[in-house]
C-alpha cells in the first residue's frame, strides 16, 4: 500500500481561522515527509488538547502504526471509535494495522467494515482483493476486484466527494459533485452520490430523479438500482419498487438484502399476509442469532399487528427480543400494544438496560416509552411522566424539527388559499369524488372514524397515503429554500391542465389501495396543511378534520413513539405550537371553504356514536348503515398506533387520562394558551 494516503475532511478552508485545523495539516505534511518522530510528538500533543477531534485521532493513530507501535495504534483506534464509529478512516487504519500485525481475519473483518461505511475506498478494496486470495476466498476475491475495477474508472473528483460523504462533510461533497456534474455532465456514480446527499436531507423527490436518470445511464449497475428502489420505498411508489426489487432478485435470487426490501414493499401495499410470508422465507435463509434476524421478527410481528392478530404479534415480537435482549423497539412494540403488560421482570430488565451507558440512543428511548407506559398501566404516573419526560428529550435532541417553518407556510397558506384564490378556479381539477380525508393531529381519533366509515359497503379503509405532501414536495421544487419556500405560493402559477393532471394522478395513483367500493378513505392526518391544495385538484372530495380537545390530544402525541415522521410531538413547546397553528389554519379553511368541511369532535363520538355516525354520513351523502356503529368487529388492517384500540367498543376511560399526570402538565396548559378553549369554536 502507499506509505501514506490521507483522507478526511477537506480543511482547505477552515486552516487560517482554526488553529486546531492548521496544526493538522502541519502533522500531514511531516507524515508526508517521513519525519515520523516529530509527526508523532506533534499529534500526541494536539490529542491531549482535542481528545475527541476525529482527525487528530485518525493521524495519530497512523503515526504509531508507521512508527511500529501497532497496539499504540489499535488503542487510540479504540478511542476514536468511542467518539466516531460511523467513520471509515477508523476501520480502514484498523485493516491497515491488522496487517502489520498479520492477522488477516482481522484486516478482512476492519476492511469490510469500512467499505460497508465508505464503498469508494480503492487501496481498501485492493487490499481486500489480496486478503480473500490468500484466504482462498474466490467469490469474494470477485466481487472485490470489481470494486477496484469499477473504482479504478471513476474520476478523482467523484471519490473524493464520495469520501466526504460517507465521513460526514455533507455540504463540502455536495458542492464538489455539483461542480463536477457542471463541467463535465451526468456520471452516474456522481449522481448517484448527489442522490444520496439528497436522501440525507429527506429531499427524496430530487433524489429520484437523479437515481431514474442514473439507472437508464447504467442499467446494470445493481448498487445503483438498488438505491433507486429503496428511494421508491421511501416515497411510497410501492409499485414501481416492487418492480425494481424483482429486477434485483431476479440477478441475484438468494440475496438476503433485495428479498428483505422486497417484503416491506409488500407489506407498504397493504398485502401482510404475503409480508409475512416473505419475511418468513428471508428469516429461514438467515442467522438465526444476527441482528437482521431480530429485525425480520420485528417486521413479522407489526403486520401480524396491523391484521389484528395479537397473539402472533406478541409471540413475534417476543422472538425478536430473545435475539437482540436490548431491542428497545421491540419492546416499545409490545407496548404499543395498548393492552399489553409488562411483567415486573421485564420493568426491572428494562430499568437496568435503560442506565447502561453502552446501550444506543435509538434503543434507549425506545425503551424509556416502552417503561413509561408499563408504569401507566400501574398507575405510578410519576414514574411513568419521568420516563416519557427522558424519551421525548432524547427523541428531540436527534430532531431537526423547526416550528417556525410549518408557521411560515400556515401564513403563507392563508395568504394565497382565499375564498377568492378558489372563486377564480371553480370548476377546475379532477371531479372524482372518490376520496375522503380525515385528517388532523395524531391522536386527535382520527382512526376510529376511519373504522367506522371503513365499516360502511360503501367505503374502504385504505392507510395514511404520503400522495398529498408528495405533490407538495413537487410544488415545492428540487432544491427547495426552506426559509422562502414555493409552495404554496407556486399553486398560483398552475394552468387548468396542470391542476386536472394532479387531480387525476391521485386517482390513478391511489387505486392500488384500493377493491371496489366507490368511496375510500386518506388518513394522512398532515393532510391539513395541504387542504388548499386538495380542494383544488379534487373540488369535490370530502374532508373531514378530526378534533381533540387539546390536553388530552398533546398529551396523547407527548407519550407516543413514532415510527417515523411526526417529529412535532417530542416536546411540549412543539406540540403546543402545533396544535395552536393547526387550529388557525383549520380556521381559515373553514373561512376560504365555507361548509367544505366536517368538524367531528372525538369527545363526541364517544358521548353520542350513533349521532355522531349519522351526521358523518350525511355529509357524505351516504345512507346509515348498522355496521359502522359495530365498527370493532371490522378485521381490516389498521396500521396506526390505536389498532387495538379500535378494535373494541367505544370507552369514555381515555378521555381523561391526560389528567393523571396533571401536576407535571402546567407547562403545556400554559404554552396552549387560548386553545384549551377555542378548539371548540376555531
Amino acid at each position: 500500500m502507499p506509505a501514506f494516503v490521507f483522507c478526511g475532511l477537506d480543511m482547505t478552508n477552515t486552516v487560517a481561522l482554526n488553529p486546531v485545523a492548521a496544526e493538522v495539516e502541519r502533522i500531514r505534511g511531516l507524515l508526508r515527509d517521513q519525519a515520523l518522530g516529530e509527526a508523532l510528538s506533534a499529534a500526541r500533543a494536539l490529542l491531549a488538547r482535542v481528545p475527541e477531534n476525529r482527525d487528530v485521532l485518525y493521524l495519530t493513530a497512523l503515526a504509531e502504526r508507521h512508527s511500529r507501535l501497532t497496539q499504540e495504534a489499535l488503542e487510540t483506534l479504540e478511542a476514536m471509535e468511542r467518539y466516531h464509529p460511523k467513520s471509515s478512516l477508523l476501520y480502514q487504519e484498523r485493516g491497515h494495522c491488522y496487517v502489520a500485525l498479520k492477522d488477516a481475519r482481522g484486516a478482512i473483518e476492519a476492511y469490510e467494515h469500512a467499505v460497508r461505511i465508505n464503498p469508494a475506498l480503492p487501496a481498501t478494496w485492493s487490499m481486500l482483493e489480496g486478503l480473500y486470495k490468500m484466504s482462498r476466498l474466490e467469490a469474494q476475491r470477485q466481487m472485490a476486484s470489481e470494486h477496484v475495477r469499477r473504482l479504478g474508472a471513476m474520476p478523482a473528483d467523484v471519490i473524493k466527494a464520495t469520501g466526504l460523504f460517507c465521513e460526514g462533510d455533507l455540504s463540502t461533497a455536495e458542492n464538489v459533485i455539483r461542480a463536477y456534474l457542471v463541467t463535465h455532465g451526468d456520471h452516474p456514480e456522481a449522481m448517484r452520490l448527489l442522490a444520496r446527499i439528497a436522501i440525507t436531507h429527506e429531499i427524496f423527490d430530487e433524489a429520484e430523479v437523479l437515481l431514474e436518470a442514473a439507472v437508464r445511464l447504467d442499467p446494470d449497475y445493481v448498487e445503483l438500482r438498488r438505491d433507486y428502489a429503496c428511494v421508491l420505498l421511501d416515497r411510497h411508489k410501492h409499485v414501481e419498487a416492487i418492480a425494481e426489487f424483482d429486477c434485483l432478485i431476479a440477478i441475484d435470487p438468494k440475496n438476503i438484502d433485495y428479498r428483505t426490501l422486497r417484503a416491506t414493499a409488500t407489506v407498504g401495499l397493504g398485502d401482510h399476509d404475503e409480508g409475512v410470508r416473505r419475511f418468513t422465507e428471508v428469516l429461514a435463509d438467515s442467522d438465526p442469532t444476527s441482528p437482521l434476524a431480530a429485525d425480520l421478527l420485528l417486521s413479522i410481528g407489526h403486520s401480524h399487528k396491523t391484521v389484528g392478530r395479537r397473539p402472533e404479534a406478541i409471540d413475534a415480537y417476543h422472538r425478536a427480543i430473545a435475539v437482540r435482549p436490548r431491542f428497545g423497539d421491540a419492546y416499545w412494540s409490545l407496548a404499543n400494544l395498548k393492552t399489553y403488560k409488562f411483567s415486573d421482570d421485564d420493568i426491572a430488565h428494562l430499568r437496568h438496560a435503560e442506565t447502561d451507558e453502552s446501550l444506543a440512543t435509538i434503543d434507549r428511548y425506545h425503551i424509556c416509552f416502552a417503561l413509561g407506559k408499563a408504569f401507566e398501566d400501574r398507575k405510578d404516573y410519576e414514574t411513568s411522566w419521568h420516563y416519557y419526560a427522558r424519551g421525548n428529550a432524547m427523541k428531540r435532541a436527534e430532531s431537526k424539527y423547526r416550528a417556525d417553518l410549518l408557521e411560515q407556510n400556515t401564513t403563507n397558506q392563508i395568504k394565497v388559499c382565499t375564498r377568492e384564490f378558489f372563486d377564480a378556479r371553480r370548476g377546475w381539477g379532477c371531479p372524482a369524488p372518490d376520496p375522503i380525508f380525515i385528517l388532523g393531529l395524531p391522536r386527535a381519533g382520527s382512526t376510529l372514524l376511519e373504522q367506522i366509515l371503513a365499516s360502511h359497503s360503501m367505503v374502504e379503509g385504505t392507510q395514511e397515503l404520503a400522495n398529498i405532501p408528495r405533490y407538495a414536495l413537487q410544488l415545492q421544487g428540487l432544491n427547495p429554500d426552506l426559509n422562502n419556500p414555493r409552495y404554496p405560493n407556486s399553486m398560483t402559477e398552475l394552468s387548468p391542465e396542470e391542476v386536472q393532471a394532479f387531480g387525476q394522478k391521485y386517482i390513478d395513483d391511489t387505486r392500488i389501495y384500493r377493491t371496489s367500493p366507490p368511496y375510500f378513505i386518506d388518513k394522512m392526518p398532515n393532510n391539513f396543511r395541504h387542504v388548499g391544495l386538495i380542494k383544488l385538484i379534487l373540488p369535490n372530495a370530502k374532508i373531514i378534520d378530526a378534533r381533540r380537545e387539546p390536553m388530552a390530544c398533546c398529551f396523547g402525541n407527548l407519550k407516543q413513539l413514532f415510527a417515523r415522521g411526526q417529529e412535532f410531538c417530542y416536546s411540549i413547546d412543539d406540540i403546543a405550537r402545533y396544535y395552536r397553528t393547526y387550529l388557525d389554519l383549520m380556521k381559515h379553511w373553514d373561512e376560504a371553504l365555507p361548509g367544505q368541511i366536517l368538524r367531528v369532535h372525538h369527545e363526541d363520538v364517544v358521548d353520542d356514536l350513533e349521532g355522531s355516525v349519522r351526521r358523518i354520513l350525511d355529509f357524505l351523502g351516504l345512507p346509515f348503515e348498522q355496521g359502522c356503529l359495530e365498527f370493532h368487529k371490522n378485521v381490516r388492517s389498521v396500521k396506526t398506533a390505536s389498532s387495538e384500540q379500535v378494535r373494541q367498543p367505544i370507552y369514555r376511560e381515555g378521555l381523561d387520562q391526560w389528567r393523571h399526570y396533571e401536576p407535571w402538565l402546567g407547562e403545556l396548559k400554559t404554552a396552549l394558551g387560548d386553545a384549551v378553549t377555542r378548539y371548540r369554536t376555531s
